[in-house]
């Protein structure tokens, strides 16, 4: 079982940045690809940012392309999502997720954080 921490939300006026930190409760985090989800009121949750266990490859929403980075340190089992530009529609509850290397779906999350931006 891996335990996953979120934190960094917070109020934002449109514009300014934030960054969410999640930290992994395992001693493999190394073979987990991390991602981050969020989920707006009156939505489904989607897809926002992934990264391989390596942090060779990243994978963006088109909403956020430019404006987030998604990065991971694997000495302090954490992952990092820098969110830049912010608008009021980034306003959601961010979700950490993890994918270990074996499996195809998404194994384990965080239990979230709120980003709200204001306009």
């Amino acid at each position: 079982q891996v335990q996953l921490v979120e934190s960094g939300g917070g109020l934002v006026q449109a514009g300014g940045s934030l960054r969410l930190s999640c930290v992994a409760s395992t001693r493999t985090f190394s073979s987990y690809a991390m991602g981050w989800f969020r989920q707006a009121p009156g939505k489904e949750r989607e897809f926002v940012v992934a990264i391989s266990w390596s942090g060779g490859s990243t994978r963006y929403a088109d909403s956020v392309k430019g404006r987030f980075t998604i990065s991971r340190d694997n000495a302090k089992n954490t992952v990092y999502l820098q969110m830049n530009s912010l608008k009021p529609e980034d306003t959601a509850v961010y979700y950490c997720a993890a994918a270990h290397v074996s499996d195809s779906g998404w194994d384990y999350w965080g239990q979230g954080t709120q980003v709200t931006v204001s306009s």
